[in-house]
């Protein structure tokens, strides 16, 4: 039984949602997400949209699939709520010589250590804002996979090096530090 997907996902206030064809469409005050219903893992469950909550239910519960998609569906629809009622971010900082980040319309540029700038194009619905240091930044969207998609790319840019500290991090990440060579 899923434990996930036996609670019903209870709106807040201002939030909507319905059914609008192959797509459920979830309104809030900072905007508008849509989940795709027409795909065949959203098939293997039924979603019912009643006073104040959504609950999501399997089509056939004896079928591993199905109930795999009732607790996944139900956390994406979790997750879309939440998203255009409060938003998601995540807050990075990097560490090394001369290293910065900077923001000018959509394009966002890392200064890394690399020969060149690293220039990126922030996607549709995201927002990057510079902290205090030029090595701090955060991404904030509603879109809770797009959110995380977009700081993994960053991440993966310059990985953290366990030798010498430096690279690009998540606030809140440990890394392990690794003893360099002995003489």
């Amino acid at each position: 039984m899923s434990r996930a997907g036996k609670y019903p996902v209870k709106l807040s206030d201002g939030v909507s949602v319905a059914i609008a064809g192959n797509e459920l469409v979830v309104k809030g005050p900072k905007g508008e997400l849509k989940i795709a219903l027409d795909t065949k893992n959203a098939a293997l469950v039924d979603i019912k949209v009643e006073a104040g909550e959504v609950s999501v239910t399997p089509k056939n519960p004896e079928d591993k699939d199905s109930r795999a998609m009732w607790g996944t569906m139900t956390r994406n629809i979790r997750s879309a709520v939440e998203g255009v009622t409060n938003g998601f971010s995540k807050d990075m900082y990097m560490k090394g010589v001369g290293y910065k980040a900077s923001v000018s319309g959509n394009k966002f540029t890392l200064v890394v250590g690399f020969s060149h700038d690293v220039v990126m194009e922030i996607p549709a619905g995201l927002i990057v804002k510079i902290g205090e240091q030029p090595t701090e930044f955060t991404i904030s969207g509603i879109d809770k996979c797009a959110v995380g998609l977009f700081a993994d790319k960053i991440h993966k840019i310059r990985k953290a090096d366990p030798y010498k500290a430096k690279g690009i991090f998540y606030k809140g990440e440990k890394i392990r530090r690794k003893e360099g060579k002995k003489k």
